[in-house]
């Protein structure tokens, strides 16, 4: 087979999800629901679960709040908020575009952790309006999700939120959190893949929004020095004179502390400079093709590492990385090798969160389930295709659960305490429950078998 008609199957497997997904969101009308989990053995058990019953647990819930996790699914349920403003990788679509996206994520928090997870996308774009809504309505959920809110506002959301002593809560913002836990995964097993050490390794971060900030910061705390990393924005590579950044330091706290601590090389430019003989380049920006462009990856060390992470187009084709001489390559999609996506992060983390009732979600945490990811990978046998676990993989996710679960008792942030075995039973009984539901459901025809595709 020539190499055109090979890489026209590669780019028609590329567009495939995106055709059937056009398909199968209006036959299904969404992809989650509302489903009983008490029994209803006759009419009069609504005397139980609603009036006169309910009072009861009502009464109890108001002498102690705590209650409200031991008699309702408060425990077991998180909030996925967002405003639409960066949804994937199209932007500022607005909070009913951005809707499907945030029932994606709940649909992934049930079958992956066994979490229930209400999408609640919010008319405002106003920062302090999205924090006053969440803390309206902790007292329905277990945790919130922050999910594709714009820069610089979610990290301010994010930062407010977790110090606010009025939040009782765990608070997390997958889209920094979640990406960076994975990509530090990825890392840790590509530089075993390639014989690199982390310490020695040098980095090029294109794009310095929600994910790659997190992980900047993940890396540091993972041993990384910061002068080993070159960051670059979409106005090129971030140094101590980027008075842009500087003017508006107050609102890029973070950015301005990438100017004046990476880059010890003092490199100027853009991508192309800051990939020129990195070990490992991490990218977050623009979805492609071309973004990054594989005269640059040339650039690279030898043995180079490459994740393009951007949705839903990654910033080069991996079959054109690989071509320029990447060794590995990762994404963030599903239809190729080495999917580095916050999907393998959050449904355990938040499994473990729920779990010991954290109160917080330290980067500590993240970098529990990242070390436990890599570990599970590791012990399938690492390769260039397959550096993290994949999301069928279903064992990961408990593991990761009681990974986290433990950490939260180490620091001191868990109202619950278990013992890892505990941790690791409890998680698989509720992800295999939440499974098999969904199984049962499919076998009765309560879920619609998938129409048959239209012949073209």
């Amino acid at each position: 087979m020539s190499a055109q008609l090979t890489r026209e199957k590669l780019l028609a497997k590329a567009k495939k999800p995106a055709e059937d997904a056009m398909r199968l969101h209006p036959f299904y009308r969404g992809k989650v629901q509302i489903a009983p989990k008490c029994v209803v053995r006759g009419f009069e058990d609504f005397a139980i679960w609603y009036t006169p019953g309910v009072a009861a647990p009502c009464r109890a819930i108001h002498e102690e709040e705590d209650l409200s996790y031991e008699y309702t699914n408060r425990g077991n349920t998180v909030a996925v908020v967002s405003d639409g403003t960066r949804v994937l990788g199209l932007g500022d679509i607005g909070p009913a575009a951005g809707l499907p996206v945030m029932e994606g994520k709940a649909l992934l928090f049930k079958y992956l952790g066994g979490v229930d997870a209400v999408p609640i996308c919010l008319d405002t774009k106003d920062p302090y309006r999205i924090i006053l809504a969440v803390k309206l309505i902790q007292p329905s959920f277990g945790g919130i999700n922050l999910e594709d809110i714009s820069q610089p506002k979610c990290f301010r959301v994010l930062d407010m939120l977790r110090t606010d002593p009025e939040v009782r809560i765990p608070v997390w913002h997958d889209d920094q959190q979640g990406t960076a836990t994975v990509i530090l995964a990825g890392v840790i097993n590509a530089l075993k893949v390639v014989g690199k050490r982390m310490e020695e390794a040098k980095f090029a971060v294109i794009g310095t929004g929600a994910a790659n900030v997190a992980t900047i910061r993940l890396l540091l705390a993972s041993g990384v020095p910061f002068g080993n990393i070159i960051a670059c924005d979409s106005k090129g590579i971030l140094h101590p004179e980027r008075e842009d950044i500087e003017q508006r330091k107050i609102e890029f706290v973070d950015k301005w502390r990438i100017c004046q601590h990476s880059n010890a090389e003092g490199r100027r430019g853009g991508i192309a400079e800051a990939m020129r003989g990195a070990d490992v380049c991490i990218a977050a920006s623009r979805p492609g093709p071309g973004t990054i462009l594989p005269e640059w990856v040339k650039g690279m060390a030898e043995d180079a590492i490459l994740f393009a992470c951007a949705n839903p187009i990654p910033e080069i084709w991996p079959w054109e990385a690989k071509e320029a001489g990447a060794r590995i390559v990762g994404t963030g999609r599903s239809d190729f090798p080495n999917q580095i996506n916050n999907s393998l992060g959050f449904p355990g983390i938040f499994r473990g969160v729920l779990d010991v009732r954290a109160t917080t979600i330290t980067d500590e945490m993240a970098i529990a389930a990242a070390e436990e990811l890599a570990c599970r990978a590791e012990e399938h046998g690492l390769s260039e295709d397959y550096i993290v676990p994949t999301m069928d993989d279903w064992e990961v996710f408990p593991r990761e659960a009681a990974a986290v679960g433990m950490r939260a008792q180490e620091q001191g942030v868990a109202r619950l305490s278990l013992s890892y075995e505990e941790l690791l039973s409890k998680a698989k009984a509720t992800i295999r429950q939440a499974q098999d539901m969904t199984r049962f459901l499919m076998e009765k025809g309560l879920i619609p078998p998938v129409p048959e595709e239209p012949e073209t």
